[in-house]
């Protein structure tokens, strides 16, 4: 089978779900909505300058999934999604996601963000696969924890590959979508690279490469893809 890899935030979709938790939990109050925003927006500036220290992210992010239990924290994100997802999916996403079921690809979601908050966008978008970061959980609640490496920059292929073992797959004619320069080293893993909205980082690796540039914002979704026939094969579900 040949795979689809996608990054989420800012690629599928056309702003950071992580960030928006982040602002919606301060809209209700949730959290201290002054430091909490403060910290929010430290936070995603450090990512776009590729310097965010990933652990101590996930310590300020998954702190709030600590402090409340399932039931809550399960009302609360259907909450936010149900106001996220309708506006939030870049209008070229579907187009492009059901050009590579057509193919009959292996299509996988890949994301820094948590299982917690990306596996329901997951599922909204129809791919089946998810590699994401984990929260930990300790007695059914989530202790404030994650599983260790978090799915962000090159830990991105070490979860991956981890993901392909269990399943039997190889890169062989894979594609990867990605905004970030941060997922240079999933970029540089696929077959097909393919820059989506890039940031100014992506976008002069991309130019200089010649890697293929497109718009799922502005709709754009045909990507170069390669004419080999597809297999005609339903993928596994991911647990």
């Amino acid at each position: 089978m040949t795979l689809a890899l996608f990054d989420l935030d800012n690629t599928l979709l056309a702003n950071d779900s992580d960030y928006l938790w982040g602002e919606y939990l301060c809209n209700r109050k949730i959290v201290d909505p002054v430091d909490y925003d403060r910290q929010n927006k430290h936070f995603y500036q450090q990512y776009e300058r590729g310097e965010m220290d990933i652990d101590e992210f996930l310590r300020f992010a998954l702190e709030p999934l600590r402090q409340h239990s399932p039931s809550e924290l399960l009302t609360l994100r259907d909450d936010y999604l149900a106001s996220l997802l309708p506006a939030q999916v870049a209008p070229g996403t579907a187009a492009l996601l059901q050009q590579h079921h057509e193919r009959g690809d292996t299509l996988v979601i890949i994301t820094a963000t948590n299982r917690f908050i990306s596996a329901p966008i997951a599922r909204y978008l129809g791919v089946n696969h998810l590699i994401a970061t984990l929260p930990s959980l300790t007695d059914g609640n989530f202790d404030g924890g994650y599983r260790s490496p978090p799915c962000y920059q090159q830990d991105k292929l070490t979860n991956l590959n981890l993901w392909l073992a269990t399943y039997g797959l190889n890169r062989n004619g894979s594609y990867a979508y990605s905004d970030s320069h941060n997922d240079l080293p999933l970029l540089e893993w696929a077959d097909h690279p393919v820059a989506v909205d890039p940031d100014p980082q992506l976008r002069a690796v991309a130019e200089e490469r010649n890697w293929p540039v497109i718009s799922l914002r502005q709709g754009q979704f045909t990507a170069p893809l390669s004419t080999a026939n597809p297999m005609d094969k339903t993928p596994p579900n991911t647990p």
